[in-house]
């Protein structure tokens, strides 16, 4: 038996367990940190767009980056960039 140390990407929390599997057969984690906004995360993403980037989507287009030029960096489709600094609008 192999110990993964894993660590939320979120929160940056310790306290990850297995959590069944996704559609695709990718074993699914399960953040227990009660603060965490994120509750179930997967390691290695099929589709880049899923990967939690949002943070960089919005510094990149602070610091002047096109649509464009950000899913070109980062290997997501603009309409992924579109979507989030939408939903960055929002809030």
């Amino acid at each position: 038996m192999v110990f993964e140390a894993l660590e939320c990407a979120t929160c940056g929390g310790v306290d990850i367990h297995r959590h069944g599997q996704s559609a695709t057969s990718k074993k699914r984690y399960i953040c227990l940190n009660t603060n965490c906004m994120r509750k179930t995360l997967i390691l290695d993403y099929t589709y880049q767009g899923y990967r939690p980037e949002e943070e960089q989507i919005a510094e990149m287009a602070i610091n002047g980056s096109g649509i464009r030029d950000t899913g070109r960096v980062l290997k997501i489709s603009p309409n992924t960039v579109i979507k989030e600094l939408k939903k960055r609008g929002r809030h």
